[in-house]
């Protein structure tokens, strides 16, 4: 089998037990979402799938299926077949507004701390680890969010910039939590639901930070990115402020 990239490495590790064909469901079209899987790629073979997720090749099949029901993938025969990515699932309105909705501010507060405590220790590392050409890649992908207006493109771009320096790291705990951490925010801060964000304000951050890496500037480079997590914490709680959403909810039982 030929050897995988560090985005597939992530996509494609191994399952806990207690999950089964939901979960590699829910993967995948994260990572389609996120831009790490793009539409036309073609998946590893089922057999090597089955053996990445660390499940049965029934319950392999069993997902497939379901994604292949939602139009997300689709199963060619043939000696060129194989099962290939042809739709990326957006979030809908709907179900962006429900986020911000049960999201207290307390929790968009802490979502942001913990990212800030993974992006903090991802630019030390990718200061150290980070080769001229991976830094070149991230130079590109800095200004991505400005190269088209639809805002399911500009979050997949935001998301790829940043699970791009967590790969820098060279630490694959770093880039699974940063991936986790992208899953669940990113489609918030572009949705147009309520405030737009400014993508040259956002690709201007994005640049400063990939050019303090490559001067090997880790103090500012930690100094960015924490202000750039900043930001986005402050308009995912204006953004939910301006729907008129309680800052608080109650406790669950």
């Amino acid at each position: 089998m030929a050897s995988t990239t560090a985005f597939q490495a992530q996509v494609y590790r191994a399952l806990p037990e207690t999950e089964r064909s939901e979960a590699i469901v829910n993967r995948i079209s994260k990572a389609i979402a996120l831009g790490l899987l793009k539409v036309g790629e073609r998946l590893p073979p089922e057999t090597a799938l089955s053996e990445m997720f660390g499940v049965a090749p029934s319950t392999l099949r069993e997902a497939l299926s379901d994604l292949r029901d939602q139009g997300i993938v689709a199963t060619r025969r043939g000696r060129s077949g194989g099962t290939f990515v042809v739709k990326q699932p957006f979030t809908s309105a709907d179900v962006i507004k429900k986020w911000f909705q049960d999201t207290s501010i307390a929790e968009i507060r802490d979502l942001g701390d913990e990212h800030a405590a993974i992006a903090a220790a991802t630019v030390r590392l990718a200061c150290e680890r980070a080769e001229p050409h991976e830094i070149n890649r991230l130079l590109e992908l800095a200004r991505g969010v400005v190269m088209t207006d639809k805002s399911e493109l500009q979050a997949r771009a935001d998301s790829r910039f940043h699970i791009e320096l967590a790969v820098l790291a060279q630490s694959p705990r770093l880039t699974n939590a940063e991936i986790r951490l992208q899953a669940e925010t990113v489609q918030a801060l572009w949705a147009p639901v309520s405030l737009t964000r400014d993508p040259e304000q956002v690709a201007a951050e994005h640049l400063a930070l990939a050019r303090a890496i490559a001067n090997d500037a880790p103090e500012d480079a930690q100094r960015l990115v924490l202000e750039h997590i900043r930001h986005d914490v402050h308009h995912l709680v204006d953004a939910k402020l301006s729907l008129g959403y309680p800052t608080y909810q109650q406790e669950r039982p």
